[in-house]
């Protein structure tokens, strides 16, 4: 028994005809017979008598329709939910973000997102752009905003914009406004840091500036969350390396610094797997936000 069966059923019963039913269906009426037939053997019941020129439902029959009717409705639905047009998936949307991104960059353009795609149950996972990366390949996520350079197979980017990472210092006094001084590799040698942890896609960027100065640096403490980093090194622990966008709001009690001849940035890109049949729902929402972000910076 398949659809195509079912939908032959449910026309010779509209019918009342295998001749009227073939030639709504374009078929011969001997294949639609057939069809019958077959269906009839499946089932191992009686489907129609015929009552005169017409042919007469049997009860079987009669619930078969209703059940029938049932299927191809679902059917349907699922060919809608799964077509190119993004506006009939109702499926929920899994967006993945880092935590500091979404404080520092993404307040208007999820707002934009949830006034533009009303009808879509977004569900945001705040996270590291390792497990974001684990969950977009395991298709736990749709998309997901990550930071680079990371190892790109499998995955489909759409670069957004540079973040600068700089030093942070303590500062004793409230510093205003926004200024970024120049500091020399030496006095970064024997400064206590205060670091992501090592397994962390940050780490590995802060790592290989530190490689480039030739030293390794000495880490005191770890943290995954870059807020509670940089309240660390307000309250005196030591020194670290953070996002700018992280840094600018309000008055504050560290100082900020680029060391001569060494820029260290990481790069922001949406990311969604690579698939030869990709969620036209994501795609629609990646080039959205993707526009969003480009206004806003």
């Amino acid at each position: 028994m398949d659809v195509h069966q079912l939908q032959l059923f449910l026309a010779v019963i509209e019918c009342a005809s295998v001749t009227k039913a073939a030639a709504r269906v374009n078929l011969s009426p001997g294949a639609v017979s057939q069809q019958l037939h077959h269906l009839a053997a499946e089932l191992r019941t009686e489907l129609f008598v015929r009552v005169g020129k017409c042919l007469q439902p049997t009860a079987a029959a009669l619930r078969l329709a209703e059940q029938a009717q049932s299927v191809i409705r679902q059917m349907e639905e699922m060919r809608r939910e799964f077509a190119g047009d993004f506006s009939t998936d109702t499926r929920p949307f899994h967006f993945a973000t880092g935590a500091t991104t979404l404080i520092h960059s993404l307040g208007k353009p999820l707002r934009l997102l949830r006034k533009n795609y009303p009808k879509t149950q977004i569900l945001v996972t705040v996270s590291t752009t390792e497990d974001m990366v684990a969950g977009l390949l395991d298709r736990r996520f749709d998309l997901a905003l990550i930071s680079l350079p990371y190892p790109e197979h499998d995955l489909i980017l759409h670069p957004l914009f540079e973040e600068e990472l700089l030093v942070l210092r303590h500062s004793p006094a409230r510093v205003s406004g926004w200024h970024v001084g120049a500091m020399q590799p030496a006095e970064l040698a024997q400064a206590p840091f205060l670091l992501y942890p090592p397994r962390s896609n940050m780490r590995t960027i802060i790592d290989g500036f530190f490689r480039e100065l030739g030293f390794q640096p000495k880490v005191l403490m770890q943290a995954e969350d870059t807020e509670a980093l940089k309240r660390l090194v307000e309250y005196g622990f030591g020194y670290s390396m953070l996002p700018e966008y992280a840094l600018r709001r309000g008055p504050r009690f560290f100082q900020t610094f680029r060391v001569a001849g060494h820029r260290v940035v990481r790069r922001q890109a949406l990311a969604l797997a690579r698939t030869p049949h990709p969620r036209p729902l994501t795609t629609s929402i990646a080039q959205f936000l993707s526009e969003a972000l480009a206004r806003e910076k």
